[in-house]
């Protein structure tokens, strides 16, 4: 195909493609699945016993390579049930912790209290809420936001995050499909007709850093996902819900979908995948 020499290339809007992404990905979410309402407690409890197992090594993995000290003042964005923010609090100054979720917020502060943990303050709003004037106490030696980059306007939430650091942000994002994403992918159209739409990643969030004037560091981390029930029925119970399979000939997709994924470990039933993660971080200037 031939170009007209000098022919200009239009630049792509990446916080644009950021918010499409995003949207197509917020439809395919299942409205009935109540496992991510993060204002249950039951869920919070799932997910609080999920981070001091199978995430152990993720944890570690990220604590260390924060350069922190015992004067540094923390700002954790969708800190969960305090799954960076407790084991963080001990090596710092402070910990501010932003979540929305009360199921996560009253985890954290139980947990907080059993192991003497005086330090972490709890900000319970959206990130896109948080008035940084009203809410927060910074500026901050480092702001972390870990796998909760779910804003619609990322270009909004990165340009807060970075008003409110003195010293470093380190965002974490998947670089490809977690397993959870690509158990969607492959059972959307089979149960319902439709195409899944995977949210945006990596790439994007780094072009939209460079869009900003931010020219972040990347490193590339593994990212594991384990799901583990005492039996073959919670876990059809489970993942029934998860991909909205009500009738009978749904749920046998499912059902066919899962059993190669089966692995017996104890007397436990445990599915699992491996997928990649990435750091993407910078210092404030």
């Amino acid at each position: 195909m031939s170009r007209t020499p000098g022919h200009e290339c239009a630049e792509p809007d990446w916080n644009e493609i950021w918010k499409c992404r995003q949207a197509n990905h917020e439809i395919s979410k299942v409205t009935e699945d109540k496992t991510h309402n993060w204002d249950k407690r039951e869920n919070a409890e799932r997910y609080d016993a999920n981070s001091r197992g199978e995430y152990d090594a993720r944890i570690r993995m990220t604590l260390n390579g924060l350069a922190v000290t015992r004067d540094s003042r923390v700002l954790d964005i969708g800190a969960g049930p305090g799954t960076l923010a407790i084991p963080l609090a001990p090596r710092v100054k402070s910990v501010t912790a932003v979540e929305p979720g009360s199921g996560m917020v009253s985890i954290m502060q139980e947990r907080a209290a059993r192991e003497r943990i005086t330090n972490i303050s709890c900000v319970q709003k959206q990130w896109e809420d948080v008035d940084p004037a009203r809410n927060l106490f910074g500026p901050y030696d480092v702001v972390i936001a870990s796998l909760s980059l779910t804003m619609e306007d990322i270009q909004a939430a990165l340009e807060k995050m970075d008003s409110v650091a003195k010293g470093f942000v380190c965002l974490y994002w998947f670089v490809d499909m977690p397993f959870w994403e690509r158990m969607y992918a492959d059972l959307w159209e089979p149960l319902h007709g439709s195409l899944y739409y995977s949210g945006p990643k990596a790439d994007c969030l780094f072009n939209v850093l460079y869009q900003m004037g931010i020219y972040a560091n990347v490193e590339m981390m593994p990212l594991s996902k384990e799901y583990r029930f005492s039996s073959r029925d919670e876990m059809s119970a489970f993942f029934n819900q998860r991909f909205n399979a009500q009738s009978a000939e749904q749920q046998k997709v499912v059902k066919k979908y899962l059993t190669p994924l089966i692995r017996e470990v104890g007397h436990e039933i445990v599915i699992s995948g491996d997928s990649t993660f990435a750091k993407i971080w910078w210092k404030k200037q």
